[in-house]
């Protein structure tokens, strides 16, 4: 053992794996870091590459470790503990991690007693945390680890030596011999020879030869060795076109860009993208590039119809991914404003968002704003902005308005103050001016002509929560004036004209004879601006109010308004339309009386279509059309029609009639039969062909209170005009009256007709229709009753539901239950009399019953019943499952007895057999000195067996597995005690050997040569060196030992050492040196590497 003082104390090792990419504020060259010590702990920052966007700690805690540079030294019988840390906040996908030791041996495949491998996963951190330790070291433990550590294209790897020193204290009193512990070591170094060489030859030989080597190198477990064998081949297989394949997804934000990489084995094959089976052609959207071997698609703003599945073709292979757009969110850049206005003014809020064309939504109150086309509120976009307008406020619009975005919402709060009313009063009559503020505890102060009214005996105002009034009890000519009310910190002001009126009035009146036109009628033309002035007389002014029907024109109309001055009224219409045709009230009013008068305005347009013509009769080469008359004169009687044709695939119209035809009918004649015809200015398509034959076997398919389903057969005879559809009508009994029940045509031969009121008695009538016209109807013989009929439920069990239905644990449960019934059954299930456990979903529909279990328990197994019932009748069904688990291990197992090279076993059936019977036991031994388990037989039914042929000298331990339908059971039962088997008579006799020494210097049996290297592609150098005990070897690059440089890898295989240079660059020439060293001696070789750029 080493002395106390000069024993270092054991240390965890931490590496961490960074970014390769620079990130804003990061060294883009990290250096290896020293961090501070904690409790006799140090910290060792190793070399720094990207794992796609995770930060990667590998944590190496080693107990009872000593640590010097890159060789670890461990007491023999330490545990020892290896933890990877993965940061999964951006990752997509659970990395992968693997353990190495040496070069090929994958420490996965070596689990058991001395050698475990775990994994887990916190959720609040987001983090994966993989561990690998070993228990009680030992000597054949010592070698070089490595750690690799994979996530989609990015790779790292971390590797280091380590060494078992001395015994612990616990093996002092272990109580085993001491040539035991000496014959490890040659048994280790037999062992290993033989796997490492038995493994390359079984590799490289036919299938034919397995046996002879099996016999040849005393393999005795041939079979576990060939399984093996084959799961490795397969592993190995890799693709012939495809170096490296394209990731199962990507994601990428909305606007942004994707790169699509693979790598060909074979740069000359053809390569082809496609977007959900169609093939991608360049574009400035995909833009396609060429690196090396490398084959990249470059995806730009990237919207959401590029969400996805994208393939690549080589030759005849094909590999896909899926690709998924991130839609950001719409953020609010500028927020509503609060707006206070009164009664009858316009109302805009703006908004403004982060994106162009969003969806947004307005709120008032909380509830959605309605904004149809007869809707108060308009809404209007442009870019970003988002506008609500009001355009004649009222008091109902007081609340708070929002928008809401997918990025956040904003609101603000709309006042609408009710405006003071002007009045006009008699000298000496009461005067009384009123106003309602909300919120209702607003205080405010009056003013006349802009000074400040206080209240008098004559004067008095009054303030009651939300109202505010002024009253005057007997008015004189000085109370006329502009009367205003200011609300106490609002900016907004209502205001009222008073006029007293003291001398003798004048009563209004409309003068329409200055108009000067027949029957007050004014004719314009459609388009044009119409300014209608008609002068107006009264005193006082008169009030003056325009009306169409029941709409007032007002005075803030866009293209229709109305404005009146002091001795005249104007009506004004900026761009006059047909709907402008109508009859305009003018009705004045004052203090002396009332006048009325009427205006007609006539507005002359072009006339609008005739309706679809009629096809009345069709000869070879002749048609009769009629026609209605349009709905829309123009205002002025119809002169005529021009009617023209043109053929259903030309683009030349050609007329018919050059002389105005006055009728609404025409006959044209001399056309082709059989061709599609158009007829232009005003009629639709026809052809010279005849109706189909009435449809055929018109049947009632399904009735209930409140439809009736039909379905028929197509017509016998259909013609040149084909079928376009079918139209179903039906009557109520005792009326004449026949309802369209489908608005569109139908292609399918069966309709449901809804809606029917319960128990009434229809007809039912189809008719075909095609471009010739409606065919003659098919009608129902007798009438039909829209009442359900009632039909007993019936389950129909499916054949592999008729006996036990068996799942295993774990696995998906479906079971689809059909069944008929009318009306609609009630659906229940039970298991064993009680309801069924709330982890089963059960989802029903009108014909069938789906129980669905994600996960099958254990508990779920049992009888099921499912009952079916309408009103009074009720079906049942019974289901079986059974869900299956492994079975438990043996009990009770036991040497009975030894004799010769037998051995008599004896056990119990296990305490669990998984839910199935046992259908038998493998049974298993192994020697003692090796404890290596070898299958004796398979598939034994008996609890009793005899194993024979047993070597003798040997001791032998027991262990049996049970086995049912799911598999072998989990763990093995083993014996206690050991068989011996022994022969009298017979000795043992040791031969002696005589050890050679194989010990010798450093020698290269292959130097390095001079090597040309092209920049941006990786290089290796390469040479052999034999010696015994194993060399160090060390790689220099002008002298400079090469120490923890991300961009060389190392490797040492079987004496052939291997520098590789990742993506040399001109910098990375000069003359490179490896070096290896003993206790012997050393020896070394230089090469010389140019890189070409």
């Amino acid at each position: 053992p080493m002395p106390a003082a000069e024993t270092p104390q054991p240390q965890p090792v931490v590496i961490v794996v960074t970014e390769l990419e620079p990130v804003e504020g990061e060294v883009t060259d990290p250096q290896p870091l020293v961090t501070e010590p904690v409790e006799n702990a140090s910290e060792w920052f190793h070399q720094c590459r990207s794992v796609s966007q995770a930060l990667v700690h590998i944590v190496l805690d080693l107990a009872a470790f000593i640590q010097q540079n890159h060789l670890l030294y461990c007491l023999k019988g330490g545990d020892i503990n290896f933890v990877a840390k993965v940061e999964a906040k951006d990752l997509l996908r659970k990395p992968t991690i693997k353990w190495f030791k040496g070069k090929w041996m994958d420490l996965a495949s070596k689990t058991g007693k001395h050698l475990q491998l775990k994994e887990s996963f916190d959720r609040f951190t987001k983090i994966h945390t993989f561990e690998m330790r070993i228990i009680k070291a030992k000597e054949n433990y010592a070698g070089n680890y490595r750690c690799e550590v994979n996530y989609k294209d990015k790779f790292d790897s971390c590797s280091f030596d380590l060494e078992i020193k001395g015994f612990s204290e616990g093996q002092d009193d272990a109580g085993e011999l001491d040539f035991s512990g000496l014959l490890k070591h040659r048994e280790h170094k037999q062992e290993e020879v033989s796997e490492v060489d038995v493994w390359e030859i079984l590799k490289n030989a036919r299938p034919d030869e397995y046996e002879k080597i099996a016999f040849t190198y005393g393999i005795t477990d041939l079979r576990g060795l060939l399984k093996r064998l084959k799961k490795t081949k397969k592993e190995e297989k890799k693709s012939e076109a495809f170096a490296k394949r394209l990731e199962p997804a990507y994601q990428v934000d909305k606007g942004g860009k994707i790169r699509l990489v693979v790598d060909l084995a074979d740069p000359t094959v053809e390569l082809k993208w496609y977007k959900n089976g169609q093939e991608i052609r360049s574009t400035p959207k995909y833009i396609f590039e060429h690196k090396g071997i490398q084959r990249i698609m470059v995806i730009n703003n990237c919207q959401i119809n590029d969400d996805a599945a994208y393939s690549v073709t080589a030759g005849e292979e094909k590999c896909t991914t899926e690709l998924f757009v991130k839609e950001l969110p719409v953020n609010i850049v500028k927020k509503l404003e609060p707006v206070k206005t009164t009664v009858n003014e316009r109302i805009e809020l703006e908004c403004e968002v982060s994106e162009e064309g969003a969806k947004v939504k307005w709120m008032k109150n909380g509830v959605e704003v309605p904004t149809g086309v007869r809707s108060r509120y308009r809404v209007k976009s442009e870019g970003t902005k988002h506008w609500l307008i009001i355009d004649d406020a009222t008091k109902d619009d007081t609340g708070t308005y929002s928008l809401m975005a997918t990025g956040g919402t904003t609101e603000a709060h709309v006042q609408i103050l009710m405006d003071l009313q002007s009045v006009t009063v008699l000298l000496g009559q009461p005067l009384k001016l009123n106003c309602e503020i909300y919120p209702g505890n607003v205080l405010g102060r009056w003013y006349k002509n802009g000074q400040l009214i206080q209240p008098s005996e004559r004067l008095s105002i009054i303030h009651r929560t939300k109202n505010h009034s002024l009253d005057i009890e007997s008015s004189t000519i000085h109370d006329a004036g502009d009367y205003t009310f200011v609300p106490e910190g609002y900016t907004q002001t209502l205001s009222a004209k008073n006029v007293i009126w003291v001398n003798s009035a004048d009563p209004p009146r409309v003068h329409l004879e200055a108009l000067n036109v027949p029957d007050d009628t004014v004719t314009i033309v459609a388009g044009n601006k119409l300014r209608l002035e008609i002068p107006i007389s009264g005193e006082p002014a008169p009030r003056v109010v325009w009306m169409k029907g029941e709409r007032v024109i007002l005075d803030s109309g866009n293209r229709v308004r109305a404005e009146t001055f002091a001795d005249h009224t104007c009506l004004t219409i900026d761009i006059a339309e047909r709907e402008d045709t109508g009859n305009y009230k003018i009705v004045l009013q004052n203090e002396a009386g009332e006048d009325t008068a009427s205006v007609k305005i006539k507005v002359v347009d072009i006339p609008d279509p005739p309706e679809a013509p009629m096809v009345t009769d069709v000869g070879g080469d002749w048609c009769t059309m009629t026609w209605e008359l349009p709905r829309y004169d123009g205002g002025s009687p119809i002169l005529g029609y021009f009617i023209e044709r043109k053929k259903k695939q030309s683009s030349r119209w050609m007329r018919l009639n050059f002389d105005l035809c006055k009728e609404t009918t025409f006959e044209p004649k001399k056309m082709i039969e059989g061709v599609p015809i158009n007829t232009n200015h005003y009629l639709h398509l026809i052809r010279l062909l005849a109706v189909t034959s009435e449809p055929t076997m018109l049947v009632v398919d399904d009735v209930t209170d409140t439809t009736v389903t039909m379905k028929w057969r197509p017509p016998d005879t259909i013609g040149a005009a084909g079928l376009d559809g079918y139209q179903v009508e039906y009557c109520i009994e005792g009326t004449d009256e026949w309802i369209h029940a489908n608005k569109e045509l139908i292609e399918k031969t069966r309709y449901t007709i809804t809606g029917l009121p319960v128990e009434a008695k229809i007809l039912v009538r189809i008719k075909a229709i095609n471009a010739a016209g409606a065919s003659p109807p098919r009608t129902t013989q007798h009438s039909i009753l829209v009442k359900e009929v009632i039909e007993p439920p019936k389950i129909r069990i499916p054949r592999h539901l008729k006996q036990t239905y068996i799942r295993k644990v774990g696995e998906v449960v479906n079971l689809v239950m059909p069944f008929v019934g009318k009306p609609r059954p009630k659906v229940n299930w039970l298991k064993e009399g009680q309801p069924i456990d709330q982890t089963i979903s059960i989802r029903n529909s009108d014909c069938d019953s789906i129980m669905f279990i994600r996960k099958a328990e254990r508990k779920h197994s049992g009888k099921y019943e499912l009952s079916v019932q309408v009103e009074n009748h009720i079906d049942t069904a019974m289901l079986d499952i059974q869900i299956v688990d492994l079975p438990g291990p043996p009990q009770a197992v036991k040497i009975e007895e030894v004799w010769g090279n037998n051995v008599a076993l004896d056990w119990n059936p296990p305490k669990d057999n998984g839910n199935a019977p046992i259908i038998g036991y493998t049974i298993q031994k192994a020697d003692k000195k090796t404890m290596e388990w070898y299958t004796c037989i398979e598939h034994y039914h008996r609890t009793c067996i005899t194993i024979s042929d047993l070597v003798v000298g040997n001791e032998y331990f027991f262990r049996i597995y049970s086995e049912n339908m799911v598999g072998l059971s989990e763990s093995a039962t083993a014996t206690k005690d050991s068989a011996l088997i022994v022969k009298e008579g017979l000795q043992l006799k040791i031969p002696e050997y005589n050890d050679r020494d194989f010990t010798e210097p450093p020698i290269f049996t292959q130097p390095l040569i001079n090597t040309f290297a092209i920049a941006g592609y990786n290089a290796t150098l390469n040479c052999s060196v034999r010696a015994n005990p194993r060399p160090k070897v060390i790689w220099m690059k002008n002298k400079i030992t090469i120490i923890d440089d991300p961009r060389y890898r190392m490797f040492s295989n079987q004496g052939v050492c291997t520098l590789e240079i990742r993506k040399p660059s001109p910098f990375d020439g000069g003359v490179y040196t490896c070096k290896a060293i003993n206790d012997l001696g050393e020896a070394q070789v230089d090469c010389k590497l140019e890189v070409k750029g």
